[in-house]
């Protein structure tokens, strides 16, 4: 849509108003021209006359008080032209006047802008970052319907993509072309493209290439360029690979463009595969500038590769490049942030060589994570020159810092007890230190440093001392003081005392904060104070605080390991009345407690109450009532339990499935048993080797070892891994059901795998062999016991039956003569021989 050229220049003047008014307020800010050089500085082609009329204008323009109807200024109006506007133009040196005459010249009568004095306004504003004006510049120019060369178009597109104004460049360029102004040619297109790529349209980058394409202009350089940094900005890593290797193809390679994609490969993380590309492009003799090795090398660190940020930064050392503080403090905290304080006071020695003085913040960073007293020393020498004594008591706080955080809390005690003009007890490498400098006095920063790292280490006393020291060197306790000695105090159960801080913190007017009552909670939930838990607990509602749930948690456990559930459950009942919910691990914990003391019907209430309340159980709190109730051989509500389990749409786990199936078989419901695994089947829960080992066992139980075998394959086929005790239990059941020949190939392939069976699975394979009067395989086996050390004790029931075995063996001819042996040679203690025990008992 177009507009008539008064009634442009009427919305032109009411667009900039509002910008223009400030500036008219401050007119004491223009006192005095701001321009004094004549045009031929702007334009050495101008005529004298046309030379004179833009001092003039600039003179008149910039003057104080300003007149718009003066008869002199409407002289000049009459005498304008495009190269005298252009030239005024450039000789402003605010960027408000500049706008002020440029809409000036457009209502005087028998002018108008050409494309090179928008143009020229256009780069004005852009270099000024006046993004309001250069908007309503850009709508001024499409209503002027003014035809523009390609490149002049191109100019205006560019001014508006370097501020980022990417709608308003394609405006310009779709309007400027359908309007018929332009017919825009490669160097047009390159300077949108230049435009699009400061967003991440990748759609109207792929159209404004396709429409190059269309209408025949081959891609150069300067398209391939911000189609590079388009498709980086939207982390389109393969798509920004693909033109990067096209440039490359070509020969068009520069510094900039391996700058874009370094930069980008670092933004993504991929920080070997920017360093890889840069060494490659060195070996084309392509190198980066030093603003864009400044960026990797916060990149770098910023991606934790601080290895490959110092390979950078020796390369800046190398190529001339200034390095200064700001490149040494970012590599020397990337080192000390991952614990490398040696490279990093190397780095700061080599610093201070090449003359570069650190400031504060860095020393303090390297002071806090120095692992020696010796580099502290050293760090201390090389700073006294040019530290004044307000930083000095920082530095000396970055040194406690630092000897707290590498776990020398007691030399960091000892530095502080120097800093306080005390002893330091023989401690010669805290004495040097200190000797650095003059006295410096502690603060409370100083206190609260070293008082949190001795609680932490458990030396209570040290920090108690410095604690009650405070008030002999005038600093005022903080509330992170007496939260952390509270704390230490807490945890280790000196609770009188933590009460007593407690009260003095608040007689000198602090709050105790969540930390401070969940310490205390913390040490009465260890302590199984119920009354005292509870009394803190209305005390945390009092002040807005919460409870930790890990301590309410813990003492519901601890109650409940001793038998103490009932406790338990009226603990919580209590903390739901102080308006705290607990989580589902203190219920379950609760109700666990009552399946160990046998109080299921307790335990299936409480189940059931908080299901009421709305609190919906998770599956181990399923996990937990299931297996309760089939201890207790109620697997029917055991069953529906997990029916209500799954109308809920909670997903029941593997151990879900695997307590029921455990119940059915031990109840003698076998079927169902194997029903439950085909369903899990079904529900895509792969079965366990637990679920396999209870299914064979309950199968052997039933008398169904075929069936049983016919699982271990399964098991087998479907790549579950057997264990020991799956190996046992059907070696067990084969020989309870009268098979021990085959139970003895599964013996063996134990053996094969290096399992070593219990002492049960011996004697049950011995008893086995000899019930079909193998005596020579009970034998052997017998052997084998008895070199794996798997004589079981003489409490053990499993020793009578061996006894008797043995008694077996003694009597059959085959094999008499190899026990006499056994027990002579004492491979089998005597006890087991059962005449033996007669004739003692006879005796």
């Amino acid at each position: 849509m177009t507009f008539p050229k008064t009634m442009k220049t009427h919305l032109l003047l009411k667009s900039i108003k509002l910008i223009l008014f400030r500036s008219y307020r401050l007119g004491s800010r223009f006192s005095r021209p701001l321009c004094t050089r004549t045009y031929a500085s702007y334009h050495p082609s101008l005529s004298t006359d046309n030379t004179e009329v833009v001092d003039r204008l600039i003179s008149f323009f910039t003057k104080r008080p300003f007149y718009q109807e003066s008869k002199e200024l409407m002289d000049l109006g009459s005498k304008l032209n495009t190269k005298i506007v252009e030239a005024t133009l450039k000789g402003f040196k605010s960027w408000r006047m500049a706008l002020m005459f440029f809409d000036w010249a457009s209502t005087q009568v028998g002018y108008m802008h050409n494309c090179y004095a928008y143009n020229t306004m256009a780069s004005i504003l852009s270099r000024a970052h006046q993004n309001a004006p250069l908007r309503v510049l850009a709508t001024s120019l499409v209503n002027s319907r003014c035809s523009m060369s390609p490149g002049a178009l191109g100019f205006f597109v560019r001014c508006l993509g370097g501020q980022g104004l990417v709608d308003e460049a394609n405006m310009v360029f779709d309007q400027v072309k359908k309007m018929g102004l332009c017919v825009p040619n490669n160097y047009s297109y390159n300077c949108l493209l230049e435009a699009v790529s400061k967003s991440s349209s990748l759609d109207l980058l792929e159209k404004r290439l396709k429409e190059m394409s269309d209408l025949g202009w081959h891609a150069d350089k300067y398209t391939l360029t911000p189609a590079l940094q388009c498709y980086c900005n939207a982390g389109k890593f393969e798509k920004a690979l693909d033109v990067f290797n096209q440039i490359y193809e070509h020969g068009w390679l520069d510094s900039h463009i391996l700058s874009i994609l370094a930069v980008s490969f670092c933004k993504w993380g991929r920080v070997d595969e920017a360093f890889n590309l840069i060494e490659r492009m060195e070996n084309h003799k392509i190198y980066l500038n030093e603003k864009t090795l400044r960026v990797l090398i916060h990149g770098f660190v910023k991606e934790s590769r601080v290895d490959k940020a110092l390979q950078l930064f020796n390369k800046m050392q190398k190529l001339g490049f200034l390095l200064d503080i700001s490149l040494y403090s970012v590599l020397i905290a990337g080192l000390c942030r991952f614990k490398e304080s040696d490279k990093a006071l190397h780095l700061y020695l080599h610093m201070n060589k090449l003359g570069v003085r650190p400031d504060v913040q860095l020393l303090t960073v390297l002071l806090s994570s120095l692992n020696g007293t010796k580099d502290t020393i050293q760090l201390f020498k090389e700073t006294k020159e040019y530290v004044d004594k307000e930083s000095m008591i920082l530095l000396y706080n970055s040194a406690l810092t630092g000897l707290v955080n590498n776990g020398s809390s007691d030399k960091a005690y000892h530095l502080l007890r120097a800093m306080m003009g005390d002893e330091c007890r023989g401690d010669i490498e805290v004495d040097d230190l200190f000797m650095v400098e003059e006295i410096v006095c502690p603060d409370t920063t100083s206190f609260s440093i070293v008082i949190g790292g001795l609680c932490q280490t458990g030396q209570l006393d040290k920090a108690l001392s410095l604690f009650k020291d405070m008030d002999r060197m005038a600093c005022k306790r903080s509330l992170l003081i007496y939260n952390n000695v509270i704390d230490g105090l807490s945890n280790s159960n000196r609770l009188e005392e933590c009460y007593k801080l407690l009260a003095e913190m608040k007689e000198l007017g602090f709050k105790p904060t969540q930390f401070t009552h969940n310490s205390i909670f913390g040490c009465l939930c260890r302590g199984e104070d119920v009354e005292g838990a509870l009394d803190v607990v209305q005390e945390m509602r009092i002040h807005g605080h919460e409870p930790w749930i890990k301590y309410s948690t813990a003492l519901v456990k601890n109650l409940c390991r001793n038998g103490r559930a009932f406790e338990a459950c009226n603990f919580l009942t209590k903390m739901v009345q102080e308006g705290f919910v607990p989580d589902i691990v203190a219920y379950s914990a609760a109700i666990y407690g009552f399946l160990k003391i046998q109080e299921v019907d307790q335990a299936l209430g409480l189940f059931r109450y908080i299901c009421a309340r709305g609190c919906c159980p998770d599956v181990v709190a399923y996990n937990i009532i299931i297996n309760g109730l089939c201890k207790a051989k109620r697997v029917s509500e055991a069953q529906d339990v997990l029916n209500e389990m799954l109308e809920k749409g909670r997903v029941p786990s593997v151990v879900t499935y695997n307590l029921l199936i455990d119940a059915w078989c031990k109840s003698g419901d076998i079927d169902r048993a194997v029903t439950c695994l085909s369903k899990m089947n079904g529900e895509k829960r792969e079965p366990n080797v637990t679920t396999y080992t209870t299914l064979i066992d309950g199968l052997c139980n039933a008398g169904r070892p075929d069936d049983a075998l016919l699982l271990w394959n399964r098991m087998v086929n479907e790549g579950c891994p057997q264990n020991k005790i799956s190996f046992m239990v059907l070696i067990h059941g084969l020989c309870k059901c009268g098979r021990p020949n085959e139970a003895l190939i599964y013996f063996q392939e134990m053996e094969e795998k290096e399992m070593v069976p219990d002492a049960f699975i011996y004697v049950t394979l011995i008893e086995a062999s000899l019930s079909k009067s193998n005596a020579p395989l009970a034998l052997d086996i017998l052997r084998k016991m008895v070199r794996n050390e798997k004589i079981p004790h003489s409490l053990d029931k499993n020793n009578i039956s061996l006894r008797y075995a043995v008694s077996k063996l003694s009597e059959d001819t085959r094999t008499c003569l190899d026990v006499r042996n056994l027990f002579a040679d004492g491979s089998i203690p005597s006890t087991l021989n059962i005449l033996d025990v007669e004739m003692v008992t006879v005796e």
